[in-house]
C-alpha cells in the first residue's frame, strides 16, 4: 500500500484550496526555476528513466515521446504541447480531481515538459461539460501569469512559454490526439490519418506532441524526486504511482493514488470497503474505462493492477477507470448501453465504424431479450474483428472490444435468454 509521504496528489479529495498559496505549501512551483537550469535533454532522460508510461489509456513511454520532438527550433515553426483534458471515456474521473483540485501541478507539468520539448506554448483541451473545473483551471492561470512562473520569462528561466485553456464542446472522438487538434484548430473533430504523426506536423502543421493530464502532472515531482524514487514502485515496465477511479458496485466508490501493481483485491478492499454483498457476490470488472473487454470476477481478484498484469487476463489498465458489476447486474445489457454509446461518438468518417457501430449496437439490443438466432453470436463476433483494426483511430477497437469480452466469457448467458425466448414463443 502507497505511504502518504510517496502521495504525488496530496489534495485530490480537496481537503485544502485549489489557489496558488496553497499549491505552493503542498510544495508545487518549488524552485521550479532549477529544474528548468538542468537543460531539456536532462529532463527528458529523467523522465525515460523514471518508467514513466501515458496515463491516458496508451500507455507510450512518456520520456520516449518527448524525446521525438525536434532538437533545433525553428522560428517559422514553433512546437507545441497539446494536454488531453477531454476525459469522456465512461469510468474515468481522475483528470477531473486534478483539474479542480490540484490544477498548479498540471501548469508547473505543462512547463515544465514544454521546457523539455522546446515547445512555444500548452494548449490545455478541456471537455465542455467540465464547466466548474475549466473555470478553475483559467483562474489558475491567470494567477501563475501574475506570479510571473509562466509567460515571459517563465519562473525566471529566460523562456517565454504561454499556457491556454481551449474548452471542447463535448465529443469523445475528441479524445483522439489528432481529432483533438482538428477541434483546436476549429475545424470539426475528426481523427487524421498518420503519418504525419503530429510531432512531425501536429496542430498548425507544426511540431506538437499530445499527453494525458495525468501523465505531464507528475512530472515536476519526478524531477524533484529523482527517477529511481519513482521507478521504485510498480513491476518491471509498469512503473510508478496511478490514480486509480474505481465505480460501480463497491461499497465506497473513489478516486485513489496507488502504487502501479496493485493487486485488485488490495485495491478493492483497502479503499472501497469491498465489493457490495461481498466477494462471492463480484460478477465481472471493466479494469480500465469502458472500451477495454471486462474480466470476469475469478480471473480478476488477484490480477496486478498495471497495462501487463491486464493484458494477461485479456483486458488493458487504460485510464484505470475500474468499473465493478455485481450479480445484480444486466451484463448483456450492460454492455449493450456501452454499444449505444459507441455508436453514439463515433465521428462517421470511417465506414467499418460508421456502419458496424449502429449495426453491432442493433444485434446487442436484441442479444438483450434473446430475440436472436444462435447463429448471430458467431457473426456478431466476426463483425468486431472486421471493425476493430480497419479504422484510422482506436474507436473501432473501443466499440468492438466491450463484445467481444462479453461474448468470450459470458456466451452461456446469452445462449440462456435465446433458448428462454424461444421456449416462451412456442408456449
Amino acid at each position: 500500500m502507497l505511504e502518504d509521504r510517496d502521495r504525488i496528489f496530496t489534495n485530490v479529495y480537496g481537503y485544502q484550496p485549489w489557489n496558488l498559496d496553497a499549491a505552493r505549501m503542498r510544495g508545487d512551483w518549488d524552485n521550479t526555476k532549477d529544474i528548468l537550469a538542468k537543460g531539456a535533454d536532462a529532463i527528458v532522460e529523467e523522465i525515460k528513466a523514471s518508467g514513466l508510461r501515458g496515463r491516458g489509456g496508451a500507455g507510450f513511454p512518456t520520456g520516449l515521446k518527448w524525446s521525438f520532438m525536434p532538437k533545433q527550433p525553428d522560428p517559422n515553426r514553433p512546437s507545441f504541447l497539446v494536454i488531453n483534458a477531454d476525459e469522456s471515456e465512461p469510468g474515468s474521473c481522475k483528470d477531473r480531481e486534478i483539474i479542480r483540485h490540484d490544477p498548479h501541478k498540471l501548469i508547473e507539468g505543462a512547463l515544465v515538459a514544454g521546457f523539455a520539448m522546446r515547445a512555444r506554448a500548452a494548449y490545455i483541451y478541456i471537455r465542455g461539460e467540465y464547466i466548474r473545473e475549466a473555470e478553475t483551471l483559467v483562474a489558475a492561470v491567470k494567477e501563475a501569469y501574475a506570479a510571473g512562473l509562466i509567460g515571459k520569462n517563465a519562473s525566471g528561466s529566460g523562456y517565454d512559454f504561454d499556457v491556454f485553456v481551449h474548452r471542447g464542446a463535448g465529443a469523445y472522438i475528441c479524445g483522439e490526439e489528432t481529432a483533438m487538434i482538428e477541434s483546436l484548430e476549429g475545424k470539426k473533430g475528426q481523427p487524421r490519418l498518420k503519418p504525419p504523426f503530429p510531432a512531425g506536423a501536429g496542430l498548425y502543421g507544426c511540431p506538437t506532441t499530445v499527453n494525458n493530464v495525468e501523465s505531464i502532472a507528475v512530472a515536476p515531482t519526478i524531477m524533484r524526486r529523482g527517477a529511481a524514487w519513482f521507478s521504485s514502485f510498480g513491476r518491471e515496465n509498469n512503473k510508478g504511482t496511478k490514480l486509480f477511479q474505481i465505480s460501480g458496485h463497491v461499497n465506497k466508490p473513489c478516486v485513489v493514488e496507488e502504487a502501479m501493481s496493485i493487486p485488485f483485491s488490495e485495491l478493492i478492499e483497502k479503499h472501497c470497503g469491498g465489493i457490495t454483498g461481498g466477494r462471492d457476490n463480484l460478477l465481472a470488472v471493466i479494469p480500465g474505462g469502458s472500451s477495454v473487454p471486462l474480466v470476469p470476477a475469478a480471473e480478476i481478484w488477484d490480477a496486478p493492477m498495471d497495462f501487463d498484469g491486464l493484458k494477461a487476463v485479456g483486458s488493458g489498465l487504460g485510464t484505470a477507470a475500474v468499473i465493478v458489476m455485481d450479480k445484480s447486474t444486466d451484463i448483456v445489457k450492460a454492455i449493450s448501453r456501452l454499444s449505444y454509446f459507441y455508436k453514439h461518438e463515433s465521428c462517421g468518417q470511417c465506414t467499418p465504424c460508421r456502419e458496424g457501430t449502429g449495426w453491432m449496437w442493433r444485434v446487442m439490443k436484441r442479444l438483450e431479450t434473446g430475440d436472436a438466432d444462435p447463429a448471430e453470436i458467431d457473426l456478431l463476433y466476426e463483425v468486431t474483428k472486421q471493425v476493430e483494426g480497419h479504422t484510422i483511430c482506436a474507436l473501432g477497437d473501443a466499440a468492438a472490444w466491450p463484445i467481444q469480452g462479453l461474448l468470450r466469457h459470458f456466451r452461456p448467458e446469452i445462449e440462456r435468454r435465446i433458448a428462454d425466448n424461444v421456449r416462451e414463443a412456442a408456449e
